[in-house]
């Protein structure tokens, strides 16, 4: 029986990963993982957190959300030039589609 289910699903037609889901795994991961530090370690916030992050996922290309993570991970660092790029225009414009789906998420989820 086995063999005949896995017959039938080599046939069927399927979106691939990439079409379905462009955050990896692992970045999703990374972003519950996070939520989970910041909203408590409970059995719920492993809940609020998965919901948040496809929400996020909904509304953010990955490309965009990387580049959100790039500014945040910028911000964290004291020179010069990392103050030049928190302070363009495109970092901002980055950080605000990132903390509008960010709050979406937070009005869905929480």
């Amino acid at each position: 029986m086995g063999l005949v289910v896995a017959a039938l699903m080599a046939g069927a037609p399927t979106a691939s990963a990439e079409e379905a889901n462009d955050y990896p795994t692992a970045a999703r991961a990374e972003y519950v993982f996070g939520c989970l530090k910041a909203n408590g370690e409970t059995r719920q916030a492993i809940e609020q957190c998965s919901c948040s992050i496809d929400v996020v996922a909904s509304l953010l290309p990955y490309d965009r959300y990387v580049e959100a993570e790039t500014v945040l991970s910028m911000s964290q660092v004291r020179s010069t030039l990392a103050g030049q790029f928190r302070s363009s225009p495109q970092a901002a414009s980055v950080l605000n589609d990132l903390r509008r789906a960010q709050a979406e998420a937070e009005v869905r989820c929480f």
